[in-house]
């Protein structure tokens, strides 16, 4: 019989316009009785389920992540209970037997029984800081394909000034841009004066690349585009101003994280704080951060045969920041343990598992850095110069022989030896 870890707790069953709470007590003999009641999601409803959970003793509550529909019984509950939010897959009912009041029976018992493990939920500072990050990421991404747009449109234009030049959206291609967009018809303009310095010698192809044909269609969608990445450009700086002021109180951590190859930009720095937040002690091990992070191959054995180690799909927005500080580490100059590494790997593994490993070895030197409060020690990462000893047998004679035989020639003369 499983033992009872919650004598009293709460299964919540998550919807958008209500949620059904059942409350089990169980007795000291061992049976458990259930009260289920059903509570609007408005906010004075939920504070009416907050006080039906006091009036029964109920601290322990457990509900599933549902979408975003769990945060606003989250931030009710957070202050006066022990909230454990699960993974859907961690709860999930008998197909064909589910029903609201059911699913949160169920919640209840695995609860009671402590068998569901709680999602990392950091504290709301953080999480503030968290989700605006993730708006700054989605604004970026918003802003690289109106660049994509608009390079499209150059190129059906036969505009091909992005073969000619490192930056199409740079100073001075964008006033070449400028230029055609204002002037159409104008194909015999001097571009000299408005290149930059270091592109002067490149006025002659560029003014071929720049001899195409740009419709009106295709010139009114350039300036949507190009108007739309201006004003997304004043949305991200609001964004970071905001989020600035929000890491104040967390400006000894961003140092510490600053002081690590591969992160230099300090929004960086602050997207990987709201993803794991500044308090180690919420993950049990540098492993369970690893995992968390969706950083380390999964565990899928059957019959004594693992089936697949490819990475789990957890960490969906630390995991590509982390492989971009692991892409910009192994550049480092300064320091080139983790460009040592990662060719190590690659030579074994290929690019992509390389650079998993690097983005998996950034995040534990993190957690360890977090944890202990202290900055980056190149010391610790000492690369060994003298070549690592080899541990195959060593070749004799007989061996050679064999060897020599398994691929069809003759050895005639075996036994001389000086």
């Amino acid at each position: 019989m499983l033992r009872i870890v919650h004598p009293i707790c709460c299964g919540i069953d998550v919807h958008k316009k209500f949620v059904v709470a059942t409350v089990g007590i169980t007795t000291k003999s061992g049976v458990t009785e259930y009260q289920t009641r059903k509570f609007s999601t408005f906010l004075e409803d939920l504070h009416h389920l907050l006080d039906w959970l006091k009036s029964q003793s109920c601290v322990h509550v457990c509900m599933e992540s549902t979408g975003k529909y769990w945060h606003p019984v989250f931030n009710v509950l957070e202050h006066d209970c022990q909230v454990v939010v699960a993974n859907p897959k961690y709860v999930k009912g008998i197909r064909g037997k589910k029903t609201d009041v059911k699913d949160s029976v169920w919640l209840c018992d695995l609860h009671k029984h402590g068998l569901v493990p709680g999602s990392f939920i950091p504290p709301l500072q953080i999480r503030q800081i968290r989700d605006l990050m993730r708006y700054r990421f989605k604004l970026i991404n918003f802003k690289s394909s109106e660049k994509n747009r608009v390079q499209n449109s150059l190129t059906v234009s036969n505009i091909m000034i992005s073969s000619v030049v490192s930056d199409t959206f740079g100073v001075s291609s964008m006033k070449i841009i400028h230029h055609i967009l204002d002037d159409p018809d104008d194909t015999n303009f001097d571009v000299s004066e408005m290149l930059h310095g270091s592109m002067k010698d490149k006025t002659d192809i560029i003014t071929k690349s720049i001899q195409g044909n740009l419709t009106k269609s295709q010139a009114d969608k350039m300036r949507v585009s190009l108007q739309h990445m201006d004003n997304i450009k004043k949305h991200i700086a609001d964004i970071e101003s905001v989020v600035l002021k929000l890491s104040q109180p967390y400006l000894p951590q961003i140092e510490i994280l600053l002081s690590m190859p591969g992160i230099k930009d300090i929004f960086t720095a602050i997207a990987i704080l709201g993803e794991i937040g500044v308090d180690m002690s919420a993950f049990l091990s540098q492993k369970h951060i690893s995992s968390w992070a969706g950083l380390t191959p999964q565990n899928d054995e059957s019959a004594g045969k693992k089936k697949s180690v490819r990475v789990s799909r957890a960490g969906v927005y630390i995991k590509p920041l982390l492989v971009q500080c692991a892409n910009a580490a192994i550049k480092s100059k300064d320091f080139p343990y983790f460009k040592t590494r990662y060719h190590q790997i690659k030579k074994r593994r290929g690019h992509k598992k390389a650079i998993i490993a690097i983005a998996h070895k950034l995040l534990i030197c993190i957690y360890h850095m977090l944890d202990k409060n202290e900055p980056f020690n190149e010391e610790l990462y000492q690369i060994d110069s003298q070549p690592k000893q080899t541990y195959s047998p060593k070749i004799t004679e007989d061996m050679a022989i064999r060897y020599l035989e398994t691929l069809g020639y003759q050895v005639t003369d075996k036994g001389v030896k000086t």
